[in-house]
C-alpha cells in the first residue's frame, strides 16, 4: 500500500467526501455524523500544517503563497463547521450551511490536488515523501485517537461525542480564557495560524494540542 503524503492525503479527502454524502441523506444520524467530519477534518488539517506544508515551504520558499492560501481555506472551512455544529440539524438552515461547507471543503480538496500537491512532488523527491506520509499519518492518527475515533470505522457514528461544540475534552480549562490568554497558549505550544484564529479556534486548537 503506498504510503507517500500525496497518496495519503487524497484518500483522506476521499474519506471526508464519503461522509459528505452520508451526512447528506443522515437525519437523525447527523450529530454523530457531524462530530465525525469535525474529528477527521481537524485531524487531516492539523497534519498538513504540521507535517507537510512547512516542508514543501523548505523545499521551495516559492510555494508559500498556495501553503498560506490552503491554511486560509482550512480556517474558512471551520468556521462553517462551527455554524454548523450550533444549528439544529432537521431545519433547512442546517441544509443551507452543509451545502456552503461541502462546497467550501470541496474547493479546497480541488486546488490542493491540482496545485500544492503537485508542487510537493516536484519539489522532494520520493524518499522525502514517504517520510512525510509517515510524520502526516502519525500526527492525524494520534488527533482521531485523541478525540475517540476509529480511522477504520468511517460513517459508523463512532465519532466520540465529546468533539462536539462545548463538549471537547478539556475545553473546560479555556472556556474562561480571553483571546489574549489563547494566543499566548498557542504561541508556547508553535500552533500554526493562530495569529489568524477566531477566539474559538485558539481554543479548539490549544485543547487538541493538549
Amino acid at each position: 500500500m503506498a504510503s507517500d503524503a500525496i497518496t495519503l492525503i487524497k484518500n483522506d479527502h476521499r474519506v471526508l467526501e464519503k461522509l459528505f454524502e452520508l451526512l447528506k441523506k443522515a437525519d437523525s444520524e447527523r450529530p454523530a455524523l457531524l462530530a465525525e467530519v469535525a474529528a477527521r477534518l481537524s485531524a487531516h488539517s492539523w497534519a498538513e500544517e504540521e507535517r507537510v506544508y512547512p516542508a514543501l515551504v523548505k523545499a521551495d520558499p516559492a510555494e508559500e503563497g498556495q501553503v498560506y492560501h490552503g491554511v486560509e481555506e482550512h480556517h474558512e472551512a471551520t468556521e462553517l463547521l462551527h455554524k454548523l455544529q450550533v444549528t439544529d440539524p432537521s431545519s433547512s438552515q442546517f441544509d443551507s450551511l452543509l451545502e456552503e461547507f461541502i462546497e467550501a471543503v470541496n474547493h479546497h480538496v480541488e486546488e490542493e490536488e491540482t496545485e500544492i500537491l503537485p508542487g510537493l512532488a516536484e519539489a522532494v523527491d520520493q524518499t522525502r515523501l514517504e517520510e512525510l506520509g509517515r510524520a502526516f499519518e502519525e500526527r492525524r492518527i494520534s488527533i482521531l485517537e485523541a478525540h475517540g475515533v476509529d480511522d477504520k470505522a468511517v460513517g459508523s457514528g463512532a465519532a466520540a461525542m465529546k468533539f462536539a461544540v462545548g463538549e471537547t475534552a478539556g475545553r473546560a480549562d479555556v472556556s474562561g480564557m480571553t483571546r489574549e490568554e489563547l494566543y499566548q497558549k498557542a504561541q508556547d505550544a508553535d500552533i500554526p495560524g493562530r495569529s489568524q484564529m477566531t477566539k474559538e479556534e485558539l481554543a479548539r486548537a490549544v485543547t487538541e494540542r493538549g
